[in-house]
């Protein structure tokens, strides 16, 4: 009995801090403690469900009914909860994506090793951490788009300052969004979302927007 009871455990914290290690290497919202939290209390709640003919002792044994499909339900409706505060958006940008995946991923390596299926368990905590370990690789391979915020001070006279700012932005190999457009006394203030492909650096349209004299000031805040 203690083995069956040690070794789920054991299995769940090892696979919750394996995964969670990397998590906390990546900075992600949900680190080492949150990973091996979720997936010992999965394997705790799936182990009570296994064996509550043990703490159901005063009930018949023939009334008592062992259905852990219930609980691991319940144990994964539960971190949907959990993986949805971590995920946040940042203009254009969804982040904790990835992290709430591997918190969903964590719950279900717990729930394995709390119902004793340890080679699954192993196997897919192998495999996840294969998929997190391979984000560099995948990054290289697959083109990727940034997005940034953009705003730039012109002076109030010159002409046509939308147009100007979105033939600079496309002529540097970048796309403008709705550019939004504000006066404040003698400066013309532009707001737009701009975006780009991984072959193409921002730094040439900064250096233009520094070079221009009728630039004022600008800000650049990557996402």
């Amino acid at each position: 009995m203690f083995l069956d009871l040690f070794l789920p455990m054991l299995g769940a914290v090892i696979a919750g801090a394996l995964i969670g290690a990397e998590r906390e290497y990546r900075a992600s919202p949900a680190g080492f403690r949150t990973h091996i939290l979720v997936s010992l209390s999965s394997a705790l709640l799936m182990l009570g469900a296994v064996h509550q003919i043990h703490w159901l002792s005063d009930t018949p044994q023939d009334i008592v009914r062992i259905d852990p499909v219930r609980m691991a339900h319940g144990v994964l409706t539960g971190i949907g909860f959990l993986c949805g505060g971590v995920i946040f958006r940042e203009g254009m940008t969804v982040r904790g994506l990835t992290t709430a995946a591997s918190l969903w991923m964590t719950s279900a390596l717990g729930i394995l090793f709390g119902v004793g299926f340890y080679m699954l368990a192993i196997g897919a905590t192998l495999a996840t951490l294969i998929v997190l370990a391979a984000v560099h690789l995948s990054e290289r391979a697959i083109p990727q788009r940034s997005f940034a915020e953009l705003t730039v001070r012109y002076r109030r006279t010159i002409p046509q300052g939308r147009q100007r700012l979105a033939d600079l932005i496309r002529t540097h190999g970048m796309r403008p969004h709705a550019i939004s457009e504000r006066v404040d006394g003698s400066v013309l203030e532009l707001e737009t979302m701009v975006g780009w492909s991984s072959d193409v650096s921002q730094a040439a349209l900064t250096a233009a927007l520094r070079d221009d004299a009728e630039v004022i000031g600008y800000a650049f805040i990557t996402r």
